[in-house]
């Protein structure tokens, strides 16, 4: 088993697999199935974005073999069993013995022998779990956000320092940097294709991802809040922060991940109002500038009935970008009547169509590959950056106020109710109220 003082290694990473001549083999998945090793994987979290990484990470590499798995809830994790067994029967190998509930389930899957864990729990459970996976020596695959609050970021930044100390992987769930038309888009932009970028207006407007779950009479407060995570700032970070951070990272990289100057926001909950949606927004409007004097807007909304949008609009100095990566569409046109088009000239030649991928394997491949090349890619302090961005945008929503950069750096705003890592069933944790802009205030 891998511990602190002796974390994963490519020589340990590849089953210490050797030729004759005690060569290390490089890339088992290239040789034959004998000399082949496992790369031994754990999940925390079976909900439906971890079991949607589990199947990404076995379809990344065939040597993938799940080994144990971790969830406070007993239901979700034989669901997430039963439904990755009989997609991928012959990467799963988890004992019964390795099936593990509770809240402290983060630490037996960490005790298991593998060679990375998924940490795929609700955000609030982050930072701890992330600290116990670096301590553990484990490679990670950290979902997006890292955090639901400016605390919880600088607090999990520790980890990432510590990981790097380790040489150990920080692999990130903002899946739209992995996907090869995102990836030559924005490289275009960043070239100079439209010049300097003006403006970028990104939408993330949806339905509400699931109705929240009726109470059980069973259910503690805490199971309740648990099964309806979405809903509670303390567990997601509200919307902004959970779902479409994906368009506050996109706009972030747009421009070249620098730290805005200050935003201001509008946010509200008009349409889910009822106690059952705990105390979350369900529409966020965000204006961010940058030092450039270049502006960044962010529409999200969680609404039904509602026209929904998932796209990209850039303004340059020199010219304009559309982007719908669920189109697909990956357009830049500038002001001398040249247009790029992924789609149709994005190739290599510059005439021919640009390679498509699938994004949330593709991270996965790369994290497996860094780890290979013994270079551990650590995408943490980017993944830390993007959900400032994300908590800011809240913070400004949420008070009605103008927002700097280093207020939420250096902000003292927590929503933990109870330290994750003492939480249980029965802890107290009650709703705070909806907040309020122009009365809910930030602690000094």
């Amino acid at each position: 088993m891998n511990t602190p003082n002796n974390p994963v290694t490519r020589r340990s990473f590849l089953g210490r697999t050797a030729l004759a001549s005690g060569a290390v083999l490089a890339f088992p998945h290239i040789v034959n199935a004998q000399a082949a090793k496992a790369i031994k994987i754990g999940i925390v979290g079976c909900g439906g974005r971890g079991s949607g990484a589990l199947t990404d990470s076995m379809n990344a590499d065939p040597n993938v073999v799940l080994v144990a798995m971790g969830d406070v809830h007993a239901d979700r994790l034989e669901t997430s069993y039963t439904n990755i067994k009989t997609a991928k029967p012959d990467q799963v190998k988890v004992p019964d013995n390795q099936k593990f509930i509770g809240f402290d389930a983060v630490d037996k899957v960490l005790a298991t022998d593998i060679d990375i864990v998924l940490l795929t729990t609700p955000p609030g459970f982050r930072p701890a779990h992330l600290h116990k996976a670096i301590n553990a020596g484990k490679n990670v695959f950290c979902e997006k956000p890292l955090g639901v609050d400016a605390p919880a970021i600088r607090h999990a930044l520790e980890a990432v320092k510590k990981a790097k100390e380790k040489n150990l992987a920080i692999q990130t769930g903002f899946c739209w940097r992995y996907n090869f038309a995102e990836r030559a888009t924005w490289a275009k932009m960043h070239a100079g294709f439209i010049g300097d970028i003006r403006a970028y207006y990104g939408t993330y407007l949806t339905n509400s991802p699931w109705a929240p779950h009726e109470r059980k009479k069973d259910w503690s407060d805490v199971e309740y809040q648990l099964r309806n995570w979405l809903y509670y700032t303390w567990l997601s970070g509200d919307h902004i922060v959970e779902q479409a951070v994906h368009s506050v990272d996109k706009m972030s990289w747009a421009f070249k991940d620098v730290p805005p100057v200050k935003c201001v926001a509008l946010g509200g909950r008009q349409q889910r109002i009822e106690p059952e949606f705990g105390n979350v927004y369900d529409h966020f409007a965000v204006m961010y500038e940058f030092p450039n004097g270049g502006r960044g807007f962010i529409f999200a909304r969680q609404q039904g009935g509602c026209s929904p949008e998932n796209a990209d609009y850039i303004m340059g100095a020199n010219g304009t970008g559309q982007v719908n990566g669920f189109k697909p569409l990956h357009v830049l046109d500038n002001a001398n009547g040249d247009r790029w088009y992924y789609e149709k000239n994005g190739g290599a030649d510059g005439k021919s169509p640009g390679e498509k991928n699938l994004m949330y394997v593709e991270e996965h491949k790369e994290l497996i590959a860094s780890i290979l090349a013994g270079k551990p890619v650590n995408m943490g302090e980017q993944l830390a950056h993007s959900s400032r961005l994300a908590i800011m945008g809240r913070m400004s929503a949420y008070t009605g106020r103008t927002i700097e950069w280093d207020d939420v750096v250096n902000s003292n705003e927590t929503w933990a109710p109870v330290d994750v890592n003492t939480l249980q069933m029965d802890s107290k944790v009650p709703v705070p109220e909806v907040a309020m802009p122009g009365r809910y205030k930030l602690p000094a």
